[in-house]
Parts: C-alpha cells; structure tokens; sequence
C-alpha cells in the first residue's frame, strides 16, 4: 500500500523504518502532549482556584506562564515528532531537543516566582 501524497510530502521520502521506531516516537509525542494538558489544567487552576492564596498579579504571572508553556509544548511537540520521523527515514542524526532546555527553564522561572513570593509574603 502506497502513501498518500500528503503523507510523502510531509515525511519528504526516505525508507520505511521499523514500525517500532515510529511507534516509539509517537508515544514521545504523545508524552508531551499529556505534559502539555497538565500544564494547561495547571494554568487554569491557578486563576480558577487560587484567589485566596495568590494576590492578583501573582495568580495572573503564574497562570500564563503556565499556559504559555503548554502552548509551547503543545505546538512544538507535533514539529519535534515530525523531525524525528524524517531523521529516522533518512537515518540521519535525531534532531537536538530544544523543547527540554525551554521547559526547565520555563518550570525553573515559574517556581523562583512561587518562592518569591512566598519567602516575601512572610
């Protein structure tokens, strides 16, 4: 059975892989959607529930941080998952992961904003 021409020009030709390859990188991606749900869910509670603990400007920092980080996830994991499957078809090396390097970060700054403010609270 032959591809669709949407299909090959997406994966821009190459030899199949071994299904388990392609199957394993959709797991990845599929990964980091769920990371990306979480922060969403994350973002949402933080302006939904934490009226009482937050003060305005603080819940609205945390909770778009939060939903700019899952936006960012969300849409770059499709790229990385398509990367990755043109790599394997290709057998050229796997693209650098320049989603893990944003997403500490971005974690790393929502969490010196919690502390922050939590240490300046007192």
């Amino acid at each position: 059975m032959e591809r669709s021409r949407w299909s090959r020009r997406l994966l821009s030709g190459g030899n199949e892989p071994d299904p388990r390859f392609t199957l394993a990188n959709e797991r990845t991606f599929l990964a980091w959607i769920r990371t990306s749900l979480a922060l969403l869910a994350g973002g949402v509670a933080v302006e939904a529930f934490a009226g009482d603990i937050f003060i305005l400007e603080i819940r609205k920092v945390l909770s778009i941080s939060l939903l700019l980080l899952a936006m960012f996830i969300s849409s770059t994991a499709c790229i990385r998952w398509l990367t990755i499957e043109r790599a394997i078809r290709h057998q050229g090396p796997l693209p650098f992961p320049l989603l893990i390097p944003i997403l500490s970060i971005g974690g790393t700054l929502v969490t010196l904003i919690l502390i922050a403010y939590i240490v300046l609270r007192s």
